[in-house]
């Protein structure tokens, strides 16, 4: 068994010595079929909360009332939740009564996915009551019952479905995507937070040109925010390679380039990002911009700093279409390298330097002077210097200064 499961066999093995149930659920097993890499480690037993907040020593409650218990062994988290039943779901997306049951199948009958409902005891034998592992090896996504009724349990399901299929390649059983068409009208009801985390790890995926379309096919989009109208700029997006955008300010940049006529920070401010992603993207798509006109310069360079140049040109190189990307950015991070100055930090006067050498009232020139200063350093004409500089003031003032 994979060391993820076998450090956590402990758990399930003190669960049963003390005459419970208990089974490694969820996305984890999944994964270990897919021979995927394995994440969080779910544990799923017929204890009740109480009762293995007694067994451990070390137990978190992050939701004991729905049947939740973080335990921690050998300093690593599992979550350990009781077999339950819910009902009434008021929200579209939690439960109203939550009931502690015996059962490991009712258990998994409440699950979202085929795949994602089954268990597998601590000997690695998979327990499969609706061909989860059938519908691995075809390659598709069912739900656990009527889709209908599990996407009204909880709407944000639908955007599983869809991101799923672009994570796993997989592709959408008709009758899910029929009910998706059906039910997206109640994405209205999921926080943005949680749309938000769909639509990046969607977007992320390997099959997001697939899962895109789907967006389209199924309406969804038109209950993301801003997207309503957006239909050509998602057809846009969907020709793209997204693989090979690594962090989530280069995925925001390329969304927000692509819209075109949005207000940037008023978008993502909608989709309730935080204010670094909201900076970052404004920052280089005015870049993006500059480009459009000319290649990068050192002191364009310099300006940006390695990290947003970095992300604007695999942005650049992406949407025309170019297959060196990595070899492109070697040579600009390069060319960044070479720069005798790589921010205003190293510049070894400061604006209080050119007030002392010229007498005048401070104001946005000193600012204008620093810049041109730097922009002398970087293109190489001017040395970072306190003598070189103050020199090339001194003569500055002679010719300029009676106009300041």
């Amino acid at each position: 068994m994979k060391t993820p499961f076998s450090e956590a066999i402990p758990v399930i093995e003190k669960l049963k010595e003390n005459g419970y149930e208990a089974y490694f659920v969820g996305g984890s097993v999944r994964d270990l079929l897919l021979n995927r890499e394995i994440g969080d480690i779910d544990i799923t037993t017929s204890a009740k909360p109480d009762e293995i907040q007694e067994m451990f020593p070390k137990t978190v409650d992050v939701g004991a009332e729905h049947g939740t218990i973080i335990v921690l062994h050998n300093g690593k988290p599992y979550e350990v939740t009781t077999y339950r039943a819910e009902s009434g779901y008021d929200d579209f997306r939690r439960p109203n009564k939550v009931n502690f049951i015996n059962c490991l199948r009712e258990d998994l009958k409440r699950r979202d996915f085929t795949i994602n409902a089954m268990a597998m005891d601590s000997n690695g034998e998979i327990i499969d009551y609706f061909d989860g592992k059938q519908h691995l090896e075809e390659n598709i996504i069912r739900t656990v019952g009527d889709p209908g009724e599990r996407f009204n349990e909880d709407a944000l399901r639908m955007l599983r479905a869809l991101r799923f299929s672009s994570q796993l390649q997989f592709r959408l059983a008709e009758e899910v995507k029929e009910a998706i068409t059906d039910h997206a009208k109640l994405l209205d009801n999921i926080s943005i937070e949680r749309k938000t985390v769909e639509f990046e790890k969607l977007l992320r995926g390997k099959n997001s040109k697939y899962a895109i379309a789907l967006l389209m096919e199924t309406g969804t989009y038109t209950y993301l925010p801003c997207f309503a109208s957006k239909e050509k700029e998602l057809h846009c997006l969907q020709k793209l390679d997204l693989s090979v955008l690594s962090s989530s300010e280069e995925l925001w940049t390329l969304i927000t380039y692509i819209l075109r006529n949005v207000e940037i920070e008023s978008f993502l401010r909608s989709w309730k990002l935080p204010t670094k992603i909201i900076k970052a993207a404004g920052k280089n798509n005015k870049l993006l911009e500059q480009l459009q006109a000319n290649d990068w310069t050192k002191f364009l360079l310099y300006s940006a700093g390695l990290k947003s140049a970095l992300e604007v040109e695999k942005i650049r190189l992406m949407m025309n279409g170019h297959n060196s990307i990595s070899n492109k950015l070697a040579e600009l991070t390069e060319m960044f390298h070479r720069l005798p100055m790589k921010s205003r930090d190293e510049l070894v006067i400061t604006g209080r330097d050119i007030l002392e050498i010229i007498s005048k009232q401070a104001g946005p020139w000193v600012a204008e002077l620093l810049q041109e200063i730097e922009m002398l350093i970087v293109d190489g004409r001017l040395k970072n210097d306190e003598r070189e500089i103050k020199e090339w003031l001194y003569n500055w003032k002679q010719e300029f200064g009676q106009n300041y």
